[in-house]
Formats: structure tokens, sequence, C-alpha cells
């Protein structure tokens, strides 16, 4: 098994694609979301692999990586440097990293701290501040039936969220607001089943709609001219995290470019694959020279 030594534990990686010196592209680094859903809904990225190394690990406490009760470990900051010791330990002096939802958040944060050989960076349904992520979620729940919306609010403050009628009421979200595909593919069903839920509930809250954890007031919008790299941003119509706040972001990134996908939520990968592939093929081949 391929493993990684990094704060606070082991992680697990995996490699996949060419792996020859004359392989036309730099690695892809894909860091997934959540915190703590595992790399396995990101598998549609394999695709690339064809025309690169793409390089995905199960950050830790989720997936195939070490699960440490120690709550304490569950900070950006050391996030950061356990994406800086992956990187590290696996070599890429030139490489592109794209990151979905949380990881994209993390992929920001990274680049604005951390020194490294990126030369490209693609943030694929993500936010730049919580606090506004957090206000998007609430405008979208409010557009969901009567029924949901009272589901959401009343197991949440009683705190049984693991009845059938919340677990559906999110389902009915998800559905709604995060993958529109249907049916939803095995590997997000695998994702969520090896979740690791103390991440979330540590760094988030509860839910989505209860952000009360220790990244509950991050915000890198008033830093986010400090990217220097080419990045792509990629958001979808439906988005629990906001097309509008990413074509901002966007806007404030000197020369980036941003992708607008009319039938997808939060998963373009899955839920439009073929202008997915597209538009990732297209931008990491131009920016492989570095």
């Amino acid at each position: 098994m391929s493993t990684i030594e990094v704060p606070g534990g082991t992680v697990w990686f995996r490699r996949v694609g060419p792996t020859s010196p004359g392989t036309p592209g730099l690695p892809l680094l894909v860091v997934h979301g959540g915190p703590g859903l595992p790399h396995y809904y990101l598998s549609s990225l394999e695709r690339l692999a064809d025309e690169r190394p793409v390089v995905f690990w199960d950050q830790l406490g989720c997936g195939n990586s070490d699960r440490p009760a120690d709550r304490s470990l569950w900070t950006m900051e050391r996030s950061v440097a356990e994406m800086d010791a992956v990187i590290r330990a696996l070599g890429l002096d030139a490489f592109h990293i794209f990151g979905n939802s949380w990881g994209g958040m993390l992929a920001q944060q990274y680049v604005l701290d951390m020194p490294s050989g990126a030369v490209s960076l693609t943030i694929s349904n993500s936010t730049a501040s919580i606090p506004r992520f957090a206000e998007h979620v609430t405008r979208l729940k409010s557009q969901l039936d009567a029924a949901t919306q009272d589901a959401i609010d009343r197991h949440e403050a009683a705190g049984t969220t693991g009845a059938a009628e919340y677990q559906d009421a999110i389902m009915t979200w998800n559905e709604t607001f995060l993958c529109r595909a249907r049916p939803w593919p095995d590997d997000l069903y695998r994702a969520f089943q090896n979740m690791g839920t103390e991440i979330f509930e540590t760094m988030f809250g509860p839910s989505d709609f209860h952000i009360v954890g220790t990244i509950r007031d991050w915000d890198v919008r008033d830093r986010l001219r400090e990217i220097a790299l080419p990045t792509l941003l990629l958001a979808g119509r439906f988005d629990e995290c906001s097309p509008d706040d990413m074509r901002e972001m966007h806007e404030t990134i000197d020369g980036s470019r941003f992708e607008l996908f009319e039938h997808s939520a939060h998963l373009p990968f899955i839920e439009e694959p073929q202008k997915f592939d597209t538009v990732m093929r297209e931008f990491l081949r131009w920016h492989d020279v570095g």
C-alpha cells in the first residue's frame, strides 16, 4: 500500500497514468472535498490520465488513510501542512492542482501560504468565504418545498439527524444542489460510505446549514489578488457553492478563466463529463510548459 507520513498520521495515495519520462503532461494532484469525503467520488478524473499522471490521496481521517481520534488535528493550518507533506513526499516539482469543494478551499490556502512547483490551479465548485457560503446555502434551502425545509430544521434543532425523515430531506438537497445526475455513480455512494464524519463535524459543524466548526470564519477573499498561478474556476448553475461568488473570485484573480456548467450542481465531472474533460484538457495542456 502506498502511504505518506503527514502531521498527525499516515495517508494513502494512488498515482494513475503514464510514468515514463517522456510523458507529455505534467502531473495533476487531485484534492478532494468534505472535509472528510474521500477521493472515490473524483475517480472520473482518471479519464485525464491518458495524457498525464493523476495523483489522488485520502486526507487524514477518511477513506484509506489513518483515522486518529485527536480532534485538535482538524484545522485549516494542519491541512495545509498535510498537503505540503504529500507534495514533498511525492517529489512534485512541477505539477497542476485540482481542488473540488473543500479541496478548492484547501488548495487556495495552500497556494497563498506555501511555495511550491505548482504551475496551475483549478478551483472546482468551491468558495473563498465560509460566511458567504453559509448565506448561499440558507437561500437555497428556502427554495426547497416546505416539508423538506421543516424536516431539516426540526431534526437539526432536536439533534435527531439520524432519523429517516431527515436523511430523506438531505437526499433531496443532495439531488438538487450536489449531484443532479441519475443514477448516482457507485463512486459517489462509496465516498459517503467511507466519509470521515468527525472531520466534517469538527471543521464545519453538524451540517452545511449550521457551520460552527474550526473554519466557520475562514475567508480569503481579500487575498485572492495574491494568487499568481494560472487559475481555472469551475461553477455549476445549481451549485451549493454560489456560481455568482465564483464569478467574483474569477474577476479578482488576475488572468483567471471561468467556466459555468449550465446543467450541473456541485460535481460537473460527473454531471457534464464531456464538457468537463474538454475544458480541463485544454487548460492543463496550455499550462504544461510551466
